[in-house]
C-alpha cells in the first residue's frame, strides 16, 4: 500500500547482498529514524508509534526475523551480524545518522552497530535491551540452558482459527496489558495461515530461540563506552527481566545516558504504552541536546584511520557473519 500522511506504510524490500530485508517505509521530510523490534515481533508492532511520528521523521521499520536462515542449536544468527546488516540497509536506502529506536533484540542491535560498527547516530532510544550477565557470553549452551530461548521454543504455535487464537492471547499473563490496537496487530501481522489450515506465527518458536541464542554470540558489554551519541533507556516498572538485566550497570558504562521508568509496565513497554513511549521518543529526540554540532558525513559510519585496529573489516570479521539468505515476509 501506498503511504498516505504518514498513516499507513510502504511495503518494501531491500536487498543488501547476501540477504534480501523487509521492511515498512513511512515517508516524511525529516531525519531518518529505525524501529527495530523485540526478539519473535513484527515490525507492524512499531505501526502506532510510527504513524505518529511520520512526517517529522522518515520512518523506517525493518523485519529481522526470518531474512536469515538459522539453527538455534548450532549458535543462533548472531546479534552482530543483524547489526551489520542494519548498517548495510541504512547504506543501500542513504540514511544518513539516523535516529535509532529498538526494543529488547532491537535495542541491544541497534547499541551494537553504533558501539562497534561505528553507525554515527543522532540518538538511540534503547527499551529494555537485553544484555545478559557475563557468563552467558562465555562457552557453550544448549538451548534449554539460555533463559530465554528455552521459554521461546515451547511457545504454542498452532491455532484452528482467530476465535481461538484471541481466546489464547486473552488467557496468558504476556498479552494482559497489551494495547487494544496492538493486540490486533500482532493477530494480523504476527500470525499466519497454516500449510493445513488453522493459524502459525509467523516468527517459529524455532526461529525465535535462534534469536535469543544468537544473542550469545557477541559480548556487548566492552563497547558500552563506545557509544557515541545521547542515549535513552526506558524500563517498564513491572518487567519480569529485572531479575537478570543489569539496567543500572548499562547505564552507568554508557557516557551519555538517561533513563526513564514506565509506571505498571512489563517488559513489552511499546505493546502496553504505545502512546506515553511514543511521547518519551517524540521529547528526547526533539531535546536541545542531539541538535547537530557537527557536519554529517556522507556515509553512515564512523570513518577509521588506515592505522586503527578496529576497522569496519576487521570489526565483521570478529563479530562474524550470520547464516544464508531465507524468504521473509512481513
Amino acid at each position: 500500500m501506498n503511504a498516505k500522511n504518514g498513516n499507513h506504510p510502504q511495503i518494501c524490500r531491500q536487498d543488501i547482498g547476501d540477504a534480501e530485508i523487509p521492511y515498512l517505509l513511512y515517508e516524511g521530510e525529516g531525519p531518518p529514524l529505525i524501529f527495530l523490534h523485540a526478539t519473535g515481533f513484527q515490525p507492524w508492532l512499531w505501526h502506532p508509534l510510527a504513524r505518529e511520528l511520520a512526517g517529522a521523521y522518515r520512518v523506517v521499520a525493518p523485519s529481522f526475523c526470518n531474512h536469515r536462515e538459522s539453527d538455534p542449536e548450532n549458535g543462533g544468527l548472531s546479534w552482530a551480524t543483524l547489526a551489520e546488516d542494519t548498517i548495510r540497509l541504512c547504506d543501500a536506502l542513504q540514511l544518513t545518522r539516523p535516529f535509532l529506536v529498538g526494543h529488547s533484540m532491537g535495542a541491544t542491535v541497534h547499541m551494537i552497530a553504533n558501539a562497534f560498527y561505528g553507525l554515527q547516530a543522532a540518538g538511540m532510544v534503547l527499551i529494555e535491551p537485553i544484555l545478559l550477565p557475563r557468563e552467558f557470553y562465555l562457552g557453550h549452551r544448549r538451548v534449554d540452558e539460555h533463559p530465554l530461548a528455552a521459554r521461546a521454543i515451547k511457545r504454542t504455535n498452532f491455532w484452528r482459527d482467530r476465535d481461538e487464537a484471541v481466546a489464547y492471547l486473552h488467557s496468558r499473563a504476556l498479552f494482559q496489558g497489551w494495547d487494544g490496537e496492538m493486540l490486533e496487530l500482532y493477530i494480523n501481522h504476527g500470525m499466519t495461515g497454516g500449510e493445513n489450515g488453522g493459524l502459525r506465527l509467523v516468527c517459529s518458536p524455532r526461529q525465535e530461540a535462534a534469536l535469543f541464542m544468537g544473542g550469545r554470540q557477541f559480548d556487548p558489554w566492552p563497547h558500552l563506552p563506545k557509544v557515541s551519541c545521547p542515549v535513552l533507556i526506558v524500563e517498564g516498572e513491572k518487567s519480569e527481566n529485572g531479575g537478570f538485566i543489569d539496567l543500572d550497570r548499562i547505564q552507568s558504562l554508557i557516557p551519555n545516558c538517561e533513563r526513564r521508568l514506565v509506571k505498571d509496565a512489563g517488559h513489552l513497554i511499546p505493546m502496553e504504552r504505545p502512546r506515553e513511549v511514543t511521547l518519551l521518543i517524540r521529547e528526547f529526540f526533539s531535546a536541545p541536546r542531539l541538535e547537530e554540532k557537527e557536519p554529517v558525513s556522507r556515509s553512515i559510519c564512523r570513518q577509521h584511520s588506515q592505522d586503527e585496529s578496529h576497522d569496519f573489516a576487521a570489526r565483521k570479521a570478529r563479530a562474524g557473519r550470520g547464516s544464508g539468505r531465507a524468504g521473509s515476509n512481513l
